[in-house]
């Protein structure tokens, strides 16, 4: 994970959701890539269970860039997309032929996980009022994340079969 580029103590409210909108299309794009690694082979596999993410992390960036668009209009960002890499993104060292969908629900865990940590580590550091309720904010909704993952883990067979079907198991939007 990266950030130590980003001043927290000085960040704007514009800053911290530029960053934030970073954070979830790099998300967004990983398990793009994750699902195309993996590769579909019958729906609920693990690409199933990755695009489902995908779905989710662009939800979470369009809510962000919406906000930001009603607080900042068109104003041009002033952040370096390099300081939040694999923020929340998972490794991309994770997916391989015929993971299992609990291998991926593991991924998507670790992920989130990161992403609280971030978020975490960042409010020691923020000084901002508007900066630090955001991060609170999103450090909650990763939390969030994280239990919902968690359920779904609890739910599916505890074995890395990779043939086990996730949408048996009633999913929750993330």
């Amino acid at each position: 994970m990266t950030f130590q580029t980003i001043d927290f103590a000085r960040i704007t409210l514009q800053d911290a959701l530029d960053y934030a909108i970073l954070i979830e299309e790099e998300a967004r794009q990983r398990y793009s890539d994750f699902s195309e690694l993996v590769g579909k082979r019958y729906e609920g596999d693990a690409a199933t269970f990755f695009d489902s993410m995908v779905v989710n992390e662009e939800k979470h960036r369009e809510n962000l860039q919406t906000r930001r668009k009603t607080l900042f209009g068109d104003a041009p960002s002033h952040v370096n997309p390099e300081a939040v890499v694999d923020v929340e993104a998972p490794e991309t060292n994770q997916p391989r032929n015929y993971m299992s969908t609990r291998q991926a629900l593991e991924i998507a865990l670790a992920a989130e996980r990161k992403a609280y940590d971030f978020f975490d580590a960042a409010l020691a550091h923020v000084t901002d009022i508007e900066v630090k309720e955001l991060f609170l904010e999103l450090r909650t909704e990763e939390l969030e994340h994280q239990r919902l993952v968690a359920d779904l883990l609890a739910r599916v067979p505890g074995d890395d079969d990779p043939d086990r079907n996730w949408d048996e198991v009633d999913t929750p939007n993330l």
